[in-house]
């Protein structure tokens, strides 16, 4: 089995909770597209980073059943892994900076493959949602507290893949923030949070913990 870093991505004010993700540092060792994916598949996480060029930060990701030219949970949790500037992504230049116990990146939201971002009247009834049937990719929301740009979130991928649902998504988040045009902090899943703010030019920041598991 290749050697492989477990993450947790977004992970709460306690250090709890988080994404977690699977990145291979050594790329070069499983150079084929079909062989990462079959990788991903086996491993199981939401997304499985493959690491082409630690230096420079370029980075392939994949689910377990696609490759992904852009993904927010899988970039922050890699720039704080190899510490770099930014990371080369198939979407573009992922901008990366740590700032105390965070770790950010900048990206776009013309990056992000489609979600459906549905609002809900309370976090009460976000909480009480069950898994919707595959097929479509939901990012379900509601406002904890409007004033100060708390959200409540759960993401279901709908890839009928096994990840019925993401305990933390970046990139939903910054779609999320790009359509709201202001800062967000959200809760999703059971515990995870997510930091989000528009920048100048039509980028986004999105940022969290991380945590090495593994």
């Amino acid at each position: 089995m290749t050697d492989y870093d477990v993450l947790r991505v977004f992970c709460g004010p306690n250090g709890g909770y988080g994404n977690e993700l699977g990145v291979v540092r050594e790329g070069s060792v499983m150079p084929g597209r079909d062989e990462r994916q079959a990788f991903a598949a086996k491993a199981g996480f939401s997304e499985t980073v493959f690491v082409d060029d630690p230096e420079r930060g370029v980075i392939d990701i994949y689910t377990p059943t696609l490759r992904l030219p852009f993904a927010g949970h899988p970039c922050v949790g890699t720039a704080w892994l190899l510490d770099v500037p930014e990371l080369v992504t198939p979407a573009g230049v992922v901008g990366a900076r740590q700032d105390g116990e965070f770790c950010w990146i900048e990206a776009r939201a013309e990056w992000v493959p489609p979600r459906t971002l549905r609002r809900y009247g309370s976090a009460a009834e976000v909480d009480d949602l069950a898994v919707p049937p595959p097929g479509e990719w939901v990012y379900a929301w509601a406002w904890e507290d409007e004033p100060a740009g708390r959200i409540r979130a759960r993401a279901f991928p709908g890839r009928g893949d096994g990840i019925d649902e993401d305990e933390a998504t970046g990139a939903a988040a910054l779609l999320l923030t790009d359509r709201l045009g202001r800062a967000l902090n959200i809760t999703q899943g059971t515990g995870s949070q997510i930091l989000t703010a528009p920048q100048p030019g039509g980028w986004t920041e999105v940022g969290g913990r991380v945590r090495l598991e593994r």
